[in-house]
């Protein structure tokens, strides 16, 4: 086991043995230490958040980039804290918390199952446990992580979630058939949705400049009929919400691709700071010969 996954672990267990008020402040702290630090996910966060809110100066922006990093820092720790809790109690304390419920049942309803998609923001751990009281257990996909036993980590809390976790390379079958399977099963599925650099990403303007997003969501809806619903998640100071927006017509991939963007766009830019993305995102912050490879394949 490597330190990565020793950290983990330990978080795991022994997070949840803190008081409260103990945890919050540990992980505050830690989060202001990164934003004094200001390292390289730093940086690249005050690139993006500069991006969501170009009308902002520079002390606002520090301001934003603290209060991100304070957001990403609670998401972790109540990950930490999330399997030692009474996950039926927060199903109904998040039952309180979400709009657009509507949307959902009227997917199921239908029959032919929904593709939730999701950005990286606010908890969207809660959001899966309150999906999982109130629809039953749902199917989501994992990046295999290296080194193996962190991605079993990973898998194996989310299982505790009532999650199924698919691998996206490696699984007995292909993770595309499976899910495919689940949405004609009248099931849900479940993916994060905003951020994919690859050549199988689909283009789209997001925020006034080109980046690439996933074509799983839009794929799966347009070949098995179900419902495509974006989902927006954000925190308040002591809860989260989250909305279930209406389903997007998939007349193509791309189309609905890019209407999944705008969707995204209008809710990280009402909650900026709850936007955990620490990554290159854009086209144009990507080494020239990493952005002249994919412009090749956009091309073609």
């Amino acid at each position: 086991m490597n330190l990565a996954t020793l950290g983990y672990t330990a978080g795991w267990q022994l997070i949840r043995l803190l008081p409260e008020s103990w945890a919050r402040g540990l992980f505050q702290a830690g989060a202001d230490y990164a934003a004094r630090r200001g390292g390289a996910g730093v940086r690249q966060l005050r690139t993006n958040l500069r991006r969501v809110v170009p009308q902002a100066g520079d002390e606002e922006l520090d301001g934003l980039v603290r209060e991100s990093l304070r957001s990403y820092a609670r998401y972790w720790r109540e990950a930490f804290r999330l399997p030692g809790m009474d996950h039926r109690a927060v199903f109904e304390k998040c039952d309180g918390l979400i709009s657009g419920v509507e949307n959902l049942d009227a997917a199921l309803r239908e029959g032919t199952g929904a593709v939730v998609a999701l950005p990286h923001s606010g908890n969207w751990d809660m959001a899966g446990v309150w999906l999982v009281g109130h629809s039953g257990t749902f199917t989501t996909v994992a990046e295999r992580l290296k080194p193996e036993s962190l991605y079993r980590k990973f898998v194996a809390y989310r299982e505790t979630l009532g999650f199924e976790v698919l691998p996206l390379t490696g699984g007995d079958r292909p993770t595309s058939t499976v899910l495919a399977e689940r949405l004609r099963a009248n099931k849900v599925v479940c993916l994060l949705a905003d951020r994919d650099l690859t050549t199988s990403g689909v283009p789209v303007t997001f925020f006034g400049e080109q980046t690439l997003m996933p074509a799983g969501p839009a794929h799966l809806a347009a070949t098995t009929g179900a419902a495509l619903l974006p989902v927006g998640c954000w925190n308040t100071e002591d809860n989260w919400q989250f909305r279930i927006h209406p389903p997007i017509k998939v007349s193509t991939v791309p189309a609905a691709t890019q209407a999944l963007a705008d969707v995204f766009a209008a809710d990280i830019a009402a909650h900026p700071t709850d936007w955990h993305m620490l990554q290159k995102l854009w086209l144009a912050d990507l080494p020239e010969s990493r952005r002249t490879a994919l412009a090749r394949r956009l091309a073609r």
